[in-house]
């Protein structure tokens, strides 16, 4: 397994666990059974759904994934406006699987995925239909040619989301913005739409059932989420990038993560340069830190080449096995410190 894949330190004891009120086991077992039907559906309508028009399309898709959210009970709250169309590059922080019917539910677009998704069952075949472009994460050299995929594909007038962070974190912890994604909107001259996902409970805390980390299987995490009562997802689609306001990936990467991370629980740093750095009334005041998780610091570039809170800002496979997040031994503790190997690794985009 290679070194240079993403890592994170959440697992899903310390993690995934729901604090919140709990469904009963004939709810759970209804709300699985009418989203397993729900992909069903996608599976046989994919075909057809294809040749309609994008308007068309679009609408249908967003409406299907609204319904899966739905059958599993959770809830959408939505903050900004899509904006108008045209490809960009959508990049948005990574919690959950559930991140990826949640965007779609937003704003439908073309998902960049781990080649492993293509095998997973029912899945891997919906994702293929739906237009998701694959990426061999464990091979390196394969990067560059991604990164073209990507380009030619946001130059036809597509959207296209990343999940730059490479791998799944609890939402109280964020990973770095892998680079070599926005290349790709570099190349084609398109806006970069930073969206920030987020979980919560009635209460306003975070909520812990959504969080597909560590070593998590799908099937637990599927029974955690149609247990779970009062999730709420949360989607911010942010003020767009425009096109040629970055020249260098780097500080494009670094404008998009920290727009990203401005209002999340516990923002971090992420150094800038020193005229990209934002005016300090442009970023909410943070609350209190939660204990025990470091910030993370900012590895070296590897890569080769609607409303229902006012309180918020308004804006718009697994490896091998399915057991590719290997937790590092103790959660939100000495980031990076352990290879990718004893890490988490998975992200189902």
């Amino acid at each position: 397994m290679s070194v240079w894949l993403p890592t994170g330190p959440c697992t899903p004891a310390a993690c995934a666990a729901h604090t919140g009120r709990a469904a009963g086991v004939p709810r759970a077992v209804l709300r699985l059974a009418a989203a397993l039907a729900l992909l069903l559906l996608a599976v046989l309508t994919a075909p057809p759904v294809r040749l309609l028009p994008a308007r068309s399309r679009h609408a249908l898709v967003r409406a299907w994934s609204t319904a899966l959210l739905r059958s599993l009970g959770v809830r959408i709250t939505v903050h900004g406006a899509p904006g108008p169309d045209g490809g960009r590059l959508i990049v948005a922080n990574h919690i959950s699987w559930l991140d990826v019917p949640l965007v779609a539910a937003v704003l439908p677009s073309r998902m960049l995925a781990k080649s492993d998704i293509r095998g997973w069952p029912v899945v891997g075949g919906l994702a293929a239909r739906a237009g998701t472009l694959f990426i061999e994460r464990d091979r390196i050299r394969a990067l560059p040619a991604t990164v073209d995929t990507l380009t030619r594909v946001l130059l036809a007038g597509n959207r296209v989301t990343v999940f730059p962070e490479g791998s799944t974190w609890c939402g109280r912890a964020h990973g770095p913005f892998r680079r070599a994604a926005f290349q790709s909107a570099l190349d084609a001259r398109v806006p970069v739409q930073p969206v920030r996902i987020g979980y919560r409970l009635p209460d306003g805390e975070l909520a812990g059932a959504p969080a597909f980390v560590g070593d998590d299987p799908l099937a637990a995490s599927l029974w955690r989420i149609a247990r779970a009562r009062g999730v709420r997802a949360e989607v911010w689609l942010l003020p767009r990038i425009p096109a040629g306001r970055y020249a260098d990936r780097r500080d494009l990467a670094a404008a998009a993560r920290l727009a990203v991370l401005a209002g999340t629980e516990r923002p971090e740093p992420t150094p800038l340069p020193q005229d990209l750095a934002p005016a300090p009334q442009s970023v909410p005041p943070a609350r209190p830190p939660l204990p025990a998780i470091p910030a993370q610091p900012r590895p070296a570039d590897r890569s080769p080449g609607r409303s229902h809170r006012t309180d918020q800002p308004a804006m718009p496979s697994a490896t091998d096995r399915d057991s590719a997040k290997r937790p590092s031994a103790s959660v939100h503790h000495c980031l990076n410190s352990s290879p990718a190997a004893a890490s988490s690794l998975r992200t189902p985009s």
